[in-house]
């Protein structure tokens, strides 16, 4: 007999693991009665999500009404899989800004460039994402689903059940 799935709260540690272990997630924002969301490149860090955009109609969007939810999952299978959704008011620190503005520029850009060595640079990968963004998590949840107990030894902490 198949068990059925169990699902559960991630704890901070969880979120913050998941987060920290991957490279893609999306970006949620809203426009009037829409709502949009875009995958994007991202370094996590101390509670701060960095990542560049291209400049546009979303960062024009977004430089109007920054309040975001960024996601991030980890699917294994259909019933083993973690996601967490951060909340929070995304910035665009300016390279030539007040000096708050200067180190985070400067902090997100290290951070890229973890991620793509050759950011802003002649060989860029992706030379139009020149606006760089920095989210600091202001609230996240995260959950998961697994077939049996979820492991507690080093991976994603999930720890209470919540219902299906």
């Amino acid at each position: 007999m198949m068990q059925g799935p169990r699902f559960y709260r991630l704890d901070d540690a969880g979120c913050e693991g998941l987060l920290a272990a991957h490279q893609v997630g999306r970006m949620a924002f809203t426009f009037r009665d829409r709502v949009d969301i875009v995958p994007v490149h991202y370094v996590y860090r101390d509670r701060w999500i960095y990542g560049r955009l291209e400049l546009g109609a979303k960062t024009d969007v977004l430089s109007h009404n920054p309040w975001v939810a960024f996601e991030v999952d980890a699917v294994r299978a259909l019933f083993d899989w973690e996601s967490v959704v951060v909340h929070g008011r995304v910035a665009f620190p300016a390279e030539d800004g007040p000096a708050v503005d200067r180190k985070r520029h400067a902090c997100a850009v290290d951070m890229i460039r973890s991620l793509i060595p050759d950011a802003f640079t002649a060989q860029d990968p992706t030379p139009s994402r020149g606006l760089v963004f920095a989210l600091p998590v202001a609230e996240w949840a995260g959950r998961a689903a697994r077939r049996s107990e979820p492991e507690t030894d080093g991976g994603s902490a999930a720890t209470s059940p919540v219902g299906a």
